[in-house]
């Protein structure tokens, strides 16, 4: 069975640099060491289990004054591993205003992303800022998707304030429906499960047609069950598969799904058929 993961980081030093502020409140969410890998390292494990990804840049240099884990390193990485990183997300600060709207278009046609990936609590916005509306215009009219983190986060879990995070920024409603209700043309990819505001996901992926669900960053036995009733029911044609990477592996998440009960072909829609037909993997 193909699997496709939809939410892949590269856990490379350019990642773990852009991500430092956060790096000790991960290590106590995940409860395990974490550290930087070297390209082939983050590789090998993932085409052992038979995985093809699509790897995520970063970009919240507004917030975190640090260069990103840039839209170059990330395609770069992507050429260097082309039968295990099919894809790339690009990613841009929505805070740099025409600059994130040049980079976008430099991204998509110079350097081929398939699409760009947002993390509201990150990067302090939410979608549907007004400010922000001419870089959806740009991304519609380049006709690539967006990623959407979705609900709660590990960056700055459990530390005094959460590091000024917001986890209020990643509120599905009614930042995430006024998104696809204004850009219909728009493919939008909510990330992870959403929770706490799981049911706010699933009453969006109903209604908006250019809605879709990935789960990466649970380990599926710990889906909520109005989740789980969803991937084999009225959600079956719109739920993928992610892993966050490297917050989960891989090898636990394939055989927690296996896990659930599931039939073969709801499995091979979220490990793959759901991502070919929105996505055209």
């Amino acid at each position: 069975m193909r699997r496709i993961d939809l939410h892949c980081h590269p856990n490379t030093e350019p990642w773990y640099d852009c991500n430092a502020p956060y790096i000790e409140a991960l290590r106590e969410y995940w409860k395990r060491p974490w550290e930087p890998s070297t390209e082939d390292e983050v590789i090998g494990p993932i085409a052992e289990q038979g995985v093809e990804v699509l790897m995520v840049a970063f970009d919240c240099e507004t917030v975190t004054g640090l260069p990103a884990c840039s839209n170059d390193y990330v395609t770069g990485f992507r050429d260097r591993y082309p039968e295990t990183v099919i894809g790339v997300w690009g990613s841009v600060d929505p805070h740099k205003g025409q600059a994130a709207i040049d980079e976008a278009e430099r991204a998509v046609r110079d350097l081929g992303v398939m699409g760009f990936h947002f993390h509201p609590i990150c990067g302090d916005f939410v979608v549907d800022d007004r400010a922000l509306y001419p870089l959806w215009e740009t991304i519609a009219g380049l006709g690539v998707p967006v990623m959407v983190d979705v609900g709660t986060t590990g960056m700055g879990a459990g530390t005094p304030g959460g590091l000024g995070r917001y986890i209020s920024r990643a509120k599905p409603l009614p930042a995430l429906d006024n998104l696809a209700a204004d850009f219909p043309t728009l493919t939008i990819v909510a990330g992870h499960p959403g929770w706490p505001w799981t049911e706010e996901v699933i009453a969006l992926a109903l209604h908006k047609g250019n809605v879709f669900w990935e789960l990466s960053g649970w380990a599926p036995k710990y889906f909520p069950d109005a989740l789980r009733r969803e991937v084999s029911g009225r959600l079956r044609d719109k739920i993928m598969f992610g892993s966050d990477y490297p917050s989960l592996t891989h090898e636990r998440l394939i055989a927690e799904w296996h896990g659930l009960g599931y039939s073969d072909a709801v499995l091979e829609a979220v490990f793959h058929g759901n991502a070919e037909r929105v996505l055209g993997l």
